[in-house]
């Protein structure tokens, strides 16, 4: 079995769990509380940005051909696609600049993003493409699980269709075999650090759903 498939067998508690998360059930069922997704469009826009800038760095450090086009395309993707998307929720909610800079990014946010970026200073290149995988992946098998039924609300629908179709099959496809290749010629360190890296990815995928649907905020934010 693959790198990626075994990362995702490990992962499996975490990653079956956003499929049945009252987040992603109430959205595709159009009961999802509207102040809830507007919590999570504010903590994903930090995390997206950040997303974006660790694509670059990580293509900046790889001498990996393939890799290094992959993270340049998919961080132009980002930038022309999920934050221009975002940009055009924000307005049809209303959301503000100040609105944003008004709320603290919640602890799982900033734990997730911190955790990808450790990859670069403690792990590997390879542990740190490892931790960006989950994000594509499991968005890319929601929405293409979400799309076979229409939710009642038009902007979640919109948020369903943003990762579901061919194109995204085929992206995923393409990092999911780039990741397997750097796997099988990493060392047995190197390849634990990949599978430790994809697999807490994961469980903050999930911690993310939670995050949004309890508005978590830090201690002395509440």
């Amino acid at each position: 079995m693959s790198f990626t498939l075994n990362a995702k067998k490990a992962a499996s508690a975490s990653w079956e769990g956003s499929f049945n998360h009252p987040f992603i059930t109430e959205l595709q069922a159009g009961t999802l509380d509207s102040e809830i997704f507007r919590y999570y469009l504010i903590q994903d826009h930090y995390y997206l940005k950040h997303f974006s800038e660790l694509y670059a760095l990580i293509a900046e450090k790889t001498t990996h051909p393939a890799l290094k086009a992959l993270l340049v395309e998919n961080a132009g993707n980002l930038a022309l696609g999920e934050i221009a998307i975002r940009e055009t929720f924000f307005s049809e909610l209303g959301i503000t600049d100040e609105e944003v800079r008004a709320t603290p990014i919640a602890p799982t946010a900033y734990h997730y993003v911190s955790h990808m970026y450790r990859q670069l200073l403690e792990g590997t290149i390879n542990s740190a493409a490892a931790s960006m995988l989950p994000c594509a992946w499991l968005y890319q098998e929601l929405g293409d699980t979400l799309i076979t039924k229409q939710s009642s609300v038009p902007i979640y629908q919109r948020w369903i269709e943003t990762y579901a179709g061919v194109e995204a099959q085929e992206h995923v496809q393409l990092e999911r075999a780039i990741l397997d290749e750097l796997y099988e010629e990493s060392l047995p360190e190197e390849q634990a650090q990949m599978m430790e890296a994809f697999v807490l990815s994961s469980e903050l995928e999930y911690a993310f759903w939670e995050m949004a649907y309890r508005k978590e905020r830090w201690q002395k934010d509440q």
